[in-house]
């Protein structure tokens, strides 16, 4: 996994709440288990006419021309709701969001995209409707995330400062998953294997 340590890119607005990750990537598209492929089908109903995808919803925030290419997604309140889908975050992953900016998220997406190398910034609800603002009234304006410092950086240069749980910050700024921060105590973990079947050997 890619560590995070800062990113700057282009934000999106998507002036919706309670996303859900069926709506990030709908069910039917849930076949595999590799997490590569999803972009495409990422908030598919939105982004397309048709079910196969050929016909763009033009309307929508990701196929306006300013907005393609971003990597930083603006949301509003209780994000990545419903089912816990890995999905979901694969799909953002894919596309090519590194940031999710919005007042919430739902807990078990949140450890998903910790998982899948996402920082998933939580600023106050007047904060984030400044930077909806912001990208609005100048379509294709960048943000910036610093992991290190906890702050965001909006197009005006003011920063917003964030909290994040320890354990997130540091599997993120190492570009590690659950297993790989495990796979870091290897030579202990198997020192104490050692240990405990000589010491109790009833228990192989």
């Amino acid at each position: 996994m890619q560590p995070f340590i800062r990113h700057t890119g282009i934000a999106a607005p998507l002036d919706r709440v309670n996303v859900d990750t069926d709506a990030i990537v709908p069910k039917q598209f849930l076949r595999k288990i590799e997490r590569v492929g999803f972009g495409k089908h990422l908030f598919h109903e939105w982004r397309y006419l048709d079910y196969e995808g050929t016909r763009e919803n033009l309307d929508f925030v990701l196929n306006k021309p300013a907005y393609r290419k971003a990597t930083v997604l603006l949301a509003r309140d209780n994000f990545g709701c419903g089912s816990s889908r890995e999905h979901a975050p694969w799909a953002l992953a894919d596309y090519g969001f590194r940031v999710i900016i919005a007042p919430t998220f739902a807990d078990i997406f949140y450890n998903n995209c910790v998982k899948n190398g996402i920082l998933l910034v939580a600023l106050k609800s007047d904060e984030v409707e400044s930077l909806f603002q912001q990208v609005i009234q100048k379509p294709g304006e960048q943000i910036s995330a610093d992991l290190e410092k906890q702050i965001v950086i909006d197009p005006a240069g003011k920063q917003y400062r964030f909290d994040i749980n320890p354990f997130a910050k540091t599997c993120l700024l190492n570009g590690l998953d659950h297993i790989g921060w495990t796979q870091q105590f290897a030579e202990q973990i198997k020192s104490y294997e050692q240990k405990a079947k000589k010491e109790r050997p009833w228990l192989v």
